[in-house]
Order: C-alpha cells, then structure tokens, then sequence
C-alpha cells in the first residue's frame, strides 16, 4: 500500500444524490425522493487507495458513480486536483475523464459482445484522441501507435497480445476483468474507482487481480478509490477505509485501525461476519448479527439511521438525535453517540437477540 500524502487529489463535500419517485398517470408528480447518497464529506491522498464498504443498497456504487458524474449530483461539491467537477461544462469534462476512470463490477456487461478486444482498447484512445506515450517510435498518432499501446497494456495486465483479435465471451470471468481494468488503464489516468472488482470472480482468480491492481498503483502512480462489501479485499488493498450506511459514512479510519478496533456499531457487527481462518479462535467468539432489511433510502429512520437494527441502542437519543461524523481520535471519524464509551467498554450490547453466542 502507499503512503498517504500531505495534499489530497480529491475531496468531496456535502454529496447528496436524490432520486425523484415519481406518481400519476403520466409520472409527471414527484411524491417523494431516494436519497441515496445523503451528505458524504471524504478525502483521498494521491496515490492511495480509499476502500468504501457497506450492504448492497447503501449508496456506495452510486457515490462512485456521482465523484465522475456518471451520475449527477443533487447537492454537494467534487473537487479532482484543485477543481470542482460539478462545474464543469459537458466539453470540460470530456476532457477530464481522460484522468478520472472506472472498472465496472460485471466485465461482461460493461463490454460490448460484439466489438473485439482491439477494439475496446482502441475506442478511448481514438475518443481523446491520444497516443502521446507512442509518439517518439512512431511519429504521429497514428493507428499503428495506437494498436502498439493496446497490445502493451494487455501484456502489462497479463494477457498475450493475441487477445487483440478475440471477443469478451471467449475469455473467462478473470480475463475479462483484466481487459476492463486494460481500458481503464489505457488513458494514464491519476483517480481511478473500482466498483466491486473482484465480486464476480473466484477466490484464487480475486487476489490475482487484487495483486494485479496493487502493481498498476505502484508501477503507474494511480489512486484508487475501491466499492465492495467484502471487507476481507478491502482491507487487502486499501490505506484508509469509509464505512457507508443508509446513504452516509457512519466511519472512517485508517485500515489497519479500523479492522483492529471499529468504534461504530455497524461495523463492529460487520467485522464480526468476518470469517477467522482458525477454527478454535472462530468457534469462540461471539458475533452480532443483523437482524431485519436496510430501511428504505426514500424513508430513512428518525434519529440514528442504524437505531433499528443496532445493537448497542440507547432509549430516546438513539431515536431522536441524528449523530454526526465527529473526529474521536486522530485519523479517526465516527458517527455515533456512544464511540467513546464503545471504545472504553463502558456500553454493552443491549439487545440480547442479535448476539449470537459461540456456543449456537
């Protein structure tokens, strides 16, 4: 992993993405709004990697999508290397997603079956119209510059050059994801945000892309910001770790921190899911598990969005009083109530039922 640096490359402030449910014969009334993500303040050191967690549904995939504007933000700001993305006109950003890229979760879906590796890997470069890396063999951006750079970025991601004549459904589900991170990778971008890039893959073919990625960082100088729900890979490859909920960040530390001592509810019941490779040390330990559904994002909880489902719930303030993302340590933010007296061991679990014994 790299070491975070002093300036970070992007910041985000007050994100909110709402999505209107709409009513009426003609869908024409709102009633309503999704708020899928609902004030995010985050920061990313260049040249490291973020990892943000949570249940599916909890706005993650969407807040990825929202810092590059594929999806457009209802409030908040974006700001990549010293300027704010929101501002940006539909020509500036263009031209800035040359630096900002993605890796979609489902390799398949997110290339098209009917054009060939070639041509994938061509499609970005002749969209931006670059080729700069190639110039001094071949003079000018020319199409065999192009087919030069693609076949050395498939070699760099461990395929043969051969795959520049095959289609996606010729490759196995690891291969395809190599050619995804091959495109993204194709344009020299400084952020780049995986979306569950290994959920889809076998366990042995995950960590060859897990190692995969941590050689393009170092070798290229990339930062990643890194969605999953499992926090086994996140906390493989990331320096600091956002845990997301309902919408919001209810913590945020650095990796190795939060995996030794998670201070809010949710993620303590989160660690405990995690499976112990030692069966005495896993058969002994207690674990909390959630009980009932994420509540809905159209109709989120009063007070404490977690209050429902937390172990640790206090009558009345749970309830009523929202808890905000405050700092309890260096390096550390967490919103809730009691982090302080989780941390000291002065609160307990107050709802029996959703702790499993070792012994059930």
């Amino acid at each position: 992993m790299s070491t975070p640096a002093d300036e970070p490359i992007l910041q985000v402030s007050d994100l909110e993405v709402h999505f209107p449910i709409k009513s009426g014969l003609i869908f024409d009334r709102t009633i309503g709004h999704v708020r899928a993500v609902d004030g995010v303040d985050l920061a990313v050191g260049r040249g490291t990697t973020y990892g943000l967690v949570g249940e599916s549904g909890c706005g993650k995939s969407t807040l990825g999508r929202a810092i590059l504007r594929l999806e457009e933000p209802t409030n908040g700001s974006v700001i990549f290397d010293g300027t704010d993305v929101r501002r940006h006109s539909a020509e500036q950003l263009r031209r800035l997603r040359r630096r900002m890229q993605m890796i979609f979760q489902d390799p398949l879906s997110s290339l098209d079956p009917r054009q060939s590796v070639q041509s994938l890997l061509l499609e970005p470069l002749r969209a931006h119209g670059l080729s700069d890396a190639d110039r001094d063999e071949y003079g000018a951006d020319s199409p065999k510059s192009h087919l030069a750079k693609a076949a050395g970025m498939l070699e760099v991601v461990g395929l043969p050059r051969s795959s520049l004549a095959k289609y996606p459904h010729e490759f196995s589900g690891g291969q395809r994801q190599r050619i995804g991170i091959a495109r993204a990778m194709i344009l020299n971008p400084d952020l780049v945000i995986a979306d569950e890039p290994v959920s889809a893959l076998d366990v042995s073919v995950q960590a060859q892309v897990i190692n995969l990625l941590e050689q393009l960082q170092d070798l290229l100088g990339l930062t990643y910001i890194v969605i999953a729900h499992d926090l086994a890979v996140v906390r493989h490859i990331s320096d600091r770790i956002g845990v997301m909920y309902l919408g919001r960040l209810v913590e945020e530390a650095d990796s190795d921190d939060l995996y030794a001592a998670p201070l809010h509810p949710y993620t303590i019941a989160l660690m405990s899911a995690i499976p112990i490779p030692d069966p005495d040390i896993e058969d002994a330990r207690e674990r909390i598990l959630l009980r009932g559904d994420l509540p809905s994002p159209a109709n989120p909880p009063s007070g404490c969005r977690f209050h429902t489902r937390c172990p640790f719930r206090q009558p009345t303030r749970c309830h009523d009083e929202v808890p905000m993302l405050r700092h309890i340590e260096p390096g550390r933010t967490v919103a809730c109530h009691w982090a302080e007296d989780i941390r000291d061991g002065k609160l307990q679990v107050t709802d029996t039922e959703l702790l499993v014994e070792a012994s059930s």
